[in-house]
């Protein structure tokens, strides 16, 4: 979905790819998201997810701003019945062989005790069945291990899943262990997901330039690289942001996964097939008989 002109300067005519032309692309500096995708239907995000709503697609990919895909997956695509917030829940690097996911990192900035509940029983579920986890341990992200720690909400939120028969509750997590921890969920809400993830990001790539930097200096520290070299490759695999390719957009009617704006290639490809994964999965219709519904829905 896009400008078709553009697109066929780098893709071969395939029977396996339709490019259906579009127009438009919403912008990352748009400062009203809600009125644009609303008004310019010739937006490429804006027929992708409609493709998904329609059930012409199983799912959809975008490097587009982060509040206009959740704002696009709420008009277009919708909420499923029953979820109150969405939320966007990347997977962790594996460290130490252990896959890890978190949410929400960026989906909800302000948000309520009870929707964070919510979203620890989405990622049980989703945990469950796409990973063959009976009971996924879940943590909460807080500034100290001992309960009682942390902002008013924090503490609500401690107190819910402590006290939730479908949550296998671990407790609060430090963001210092989030790469270490024993948890296959880490719940928090989406200001402080963001800067925990982004962190996480940012320290990776300090880590690799401080080792080229290191590296470089001496004779012995080349010739010592060379011994070590396939040991590099493998640290630089483990925390490279590349490899997580997006965060899918939990509690909407379709499979809709959100990639880094900057995404390269390779990263772009793990972002689809992390959205293949989630359609693979049956997650949204095994999510959709799950959720409760209530009256006012």
């Amino acid at each position: 979905y896009g400008k078709e002109e553009e697109m066929y300067k780098d893709l071969e005519k395939s029977d396996r790819v339709a490019v259906i032309n579009a127009n438009d692309k919403l912008d990352m500096g748009e400062k009203d998201p809600v009125s644009a995708i609303r008004r310019n239907k010739e937006l490429s995000m804006v027929k992708a997810f409609q493709a998904v709503h329609d059930k012409e697609c199983a799912g959809a990919v975008t490097a587009g701003p982060t509040q206009g895909a959740v704002v696009a997956a709420h008009l277009i695509v919708r909420r499923m019945k029953g979820m109150k917030r969405v939320a966007l829940c990347p997977q962790l690097p594996n460290v130490f062989g252990k896959s890890r996911i978190m949410l929400d990192v960026g989906a909800n900035t302000e948000i309520r005790p009870e929707h964070i509940l919510q979203h620890a029983q989405y990622a049980t579920v989703f945990y469950r069945e796409t990973r063959g986890v009976e009971k996924p341990l879940v943590g909460l992200i807080n500034i100290g291990t001992e309960p009682g720690k942390g902002r008013d909400q924090e503490k609500e939120v401690f107190k819910l899943l402590e006290e939730d028969p479908t949550i296998n509750f671990y407790g609060n997590v430090e963001p210092k262990d989030v790469l270490t921890t024993e948890c296959d969920i880490l719940i928090t809400d989406g200001f402080s997901g963001n800067l925990v993830m982004k962190t996480v990001e940012g320290t990776a790539k300090a880590v690799g330039s401080i080792l080229k930097q290191e590296i470089k200096k001496s004779f012995s520290s080349k010739i010592g690289y060379l011994f070590m070299r396939k040991t590099f490759k493998n640290f630089k695999s483990t925390l490279n942001s590349e490899e997580v390719g997006g965060a899918v957009v939990f509690g909407v009617d379709g499979s809709i996964v959100k990639a880094h704006g900057n995404s390269s290639a390779y990263a772009f490809s793990k972002a689809i097939e992390l959205c293949m994964k989630v359609v693979k999965g049956n997650v949204v219709e095994i999510m959709k008989e799950k959720l409760v519904v209530t009256e006012d829905e």
